[in-house]
């Protein structure tokens, strides 16, 4: 079996996208001699270069390669090598045009991007597979090798295509899935609205429909191209595996909710030998660093607690966002180290060389257009001293107090059509709910519903709009056996085909919770409702209500005004050894802190309240110690209390009592004992 950590990479992994086709040859060697400056130790090689690697069918030039491989082993600098079956060359789509993917509408996209990608293409299955071996067979022993990188960001910009292949490939996967058309039409329901097959030949992808089509069609078919997308890099993952043995091999992921929707990373996490992930700050008024810290546990998770890599971030601003503003002085380090903190073996950017042509030539870079004179060649510089001090912390694992519930395929299943309000968001309710635990200074792992929770003394559900019964049956197990369990409205509606389940709201939530949901009572836009305490204090609340009707839970906060009025808002159930709590509404910052503060008394958890908002303390613990990292996000110097004296590892100082945190920095104590 291979190795889940880059072979011969014996430091934190630190370094970027290397792109040297872009550039002259002799600007090669000064790369290599930059990259031993900056203290790089690894860069990703190879990813887009298809065409130049076959630049005819069957015809090869793995001379240039061969020469920058050489290299860089002669640097000391490891490579991450690409297999680059995300951009098929022209020569590849002139000859099967028919591997270019189909829009709902039936619009064929044209070549000239990336990703542009029918996966149930029978010829482009062989040619990425052909790809794939000769790359292994020419490089699978050589000594600059430290893991294989599969294709790129699977998943975007296109995940679906809607053409006859995938039509018959979609009949095969039901085929597989339910045995028969009958299976079939009982799992869609497709008595409502005389949809009814009688031959698996019927059914084709869910294309455009002159108003919504059936919604269990639809989930199934992101399912099914979810799917599909994974065969493809077990594919090419079987290839590497089996001609270069021992070698890990990997593909970056998006895991953040603002990057990637259409991927089950839960189903990814155990195909890759060791997870990577891409993630770059979205400008939209919200406080990056928390979307960021979010973005790493989720990471750490879908590896199963292991440690992972961020294979790609940016050095400053990115060039695809409406407005890219730049990063301020020290942001680059404090977001590399931010991740490392949650778990990354290193922190990897997009790209070594800025680009000077293409799409991508105002993304910034670790040696930027402006060359070694920049800002952000000397924080790149610094970045890789630090990330050579902290080379012990390697192969620790991240410490979490609680676990928030997560389920791409519900949020597949939430998005569809004709829902209850559009203006309710999963994606929004997440991030609210974590926003608010991060602001209490707990550190959170992310759980898919079926998963062992016994560990966590807090799990939060923030939206599970689709749960099988077995997780309906997980969480109630949860609380009776001593755990807290906050669930927040409209989850537990639907089973795994989108059928709402047998009975009154909230279906396999109903016994854990200790009520029933009559009817769901959605407000309109800009529309606001009140819910009060037993201190008397109101809260302001939006977008949905319900009529809770308890049974056998105590009602905490309540509607003080709107159709619900009068009726429970927020409910707690003692169930077994221990406690559920619900809540109707979208309650905002302060309900939701509120909320959880009162959950996390049940829980025993201890809250820092001698720690400011937007200062992150998170704790890496393993056989090499434990490892304290604080990093101030705010303008002002802070103290942060230290149970345990220790080492301060970027500066070499002792830490004891209180550690000085000057603004916008990064300590990391190695904890004495």
């Amino acid at each position: 079996m291979p190795d889940t950590t880059p072979r011969g990479l014996t430091r934190l992994a630190f370094g970027g996208d290397y792109n040297p086709e872009q550039w002259p040859e002799n600007v090669w060697h000064e790369d290599v001699r930059l990259m031993r400056e900056a203290g790089v130790s690894m860069v990703s090689v190879g990813i887009f270069s298809w065409a130049l690697l076959e630049p005819a069918a069957g015809e090869y030039d793995f001379g240039w390669l061969d020469r920058v491989l050489d290299l860089l082993h002669e640097g000391g600098i490891r490579v991450d090598l690409g297999t680059p079956t995300v951009v098929p060359p022209v020569w590849f789509y002139r000859a099967h045009p028919e591997a270019l993917p189909v829009r709902e509408d039936g619009t064929r996209y044209e070549f000239g991007s990336r990703g542009a990608i029918c996966h149930s293409n029978a010829d482009y299955r062989a040619a990425a597979a052909n790809i794939a071996t000769r790359l292994a067979e020419r490089y699978g022993d050589h000594p600059a090798l430290a893991m294989w990188h599969v294709h790129n960001e699977y998943g975007v910009p296109v995940s679906a295509c809607y053409c006859d292949s995938c039509a018959a490939h979609f009949r095969r996967w039901l085929e597989t899935t339910y045995g028969t058309v009958d299976a079939v039409n009982e799992a869609w329901g497709t008595a409502f609205w005389g949809q009814r097959y009688t031959d698996l030949e019927q059914i084709n992808p869910p294309r455009a429909t002159p108003t919504v089509g059936n919604p269990g069609q639809a989930l199934d078919y992101k399912r099914f191209a979810d799917a599909t997308i994974r065969e493809n890099f077990r594919m090419e993952r079987d290839i590497l595996h089996r001609l270069s043995p021992g070698v890990p091999v990997t593909t970056n992921f998006m895991t953040a909710l603002s990057q990637c929707d259409s991927l089950d990373y839960w189903a990814w996490g155990r195909e890759v030998d060791l997870v990577t992930n891409d993630h770059y700050l979205i400008t939209d008024g919200r406080r990056t660093h928390v979307n960021l810290a979010m973005a790493a546990d989720l990471t750490r998770s879908v590896a199963g607690g292991a440690p992972w890599l961020l294979l790609e971030h940016s050095t400053s601003g990115v060039n695809w966002q409406p407005r890219n503003p730049a990063k301020a002085p020290g942001q680059m380090a404090r977001n590399s180290l931010a991740h490392v903190a949650r778990g990354s073996e290193g922190a990897m950017f997009f790209q070594w060389r800025q680009s000077r042509r293409g799409a991508e030539k105002f993304h910034s870079a670790m040696v930027p257009h402006g060359g070694t004179g920049t800002r952000v060649w000397r924080e790149v510089v610094e970045l890789g001293k630090a990330l050579d001090a902290l080379g012990e912390i390697r192969g620790t694992r991240t410490v979490a107090d609680a676990a928030v519930l997560w389920d791409w395929q519900s949020w597949w299943a939430q998005n569809l059509d004709w829902r209850p309000s559009e203006d309710h968001d999963a994606r929004e309710r997440a991030d609210a709910f974590y926003e608010a635990l991060y602001d209490r200074h707990l550190t959170v792992d992310f759980a898919h519903p079926e998963a062992d929770l016994s560990a966590y003394p807090l799990v939060v559900v923030p939206a599970l709009y689709l749960m099988t019964e077995a997780a309906g049956r997980n969480l109630t197990r949860y609380a009776e056996g001593g755990g807290t369990l906050v669930v927040s409205y409209f989850s537990g509606i639907v089973d795994e085909h989108d059928a709402v389940h047998d009975g009154a709201y909230p279906g396999p939530l109903r016994e854990a919770l200790g009520l029933t949901v009559e009817e769901f009572s959605p407000l309109l836009r800009d529309e606001t409702v009140l819910v009060t305490g037993p201190d008397g204090v109101a809260l302001e609340a939006d977008v949905w209500t319900e009529f809770v009707v308890p049974r056998g839970a105590e009602t905490v906060w309540t509607y003080a005004d709107g159709l619900t009025a009068g009726r429970p808002a927020v409910t707690r159930h003692r169930l077994g050894e221990g406690t559920a709590w619900y809540v109707s509404t979208r309650l905002g910052r302060t309900g939701l802190d509120a909320l959880l503060g009162r959950a996390a008394e049940d829980a025993g958890l201890a809250l820092r309240q001698d720690l400011p908002r937007d200062v992150e303390v998170v704790r890496r613990t393993g056989d090499s110690g434990t490892f304290l990292f604080a990093l101030n996000h705010t303008a002002s110097d802070v103290k942060v209390p230290l149970d345990t004296p220790g080492t301060e590892l970027l500066t070499g100082e002792r830490a004891a009592g209180r550690l000085a945190l000057p603004a916008g920095a990064v300590r990391v104590v190695r904890l004495d004992g």
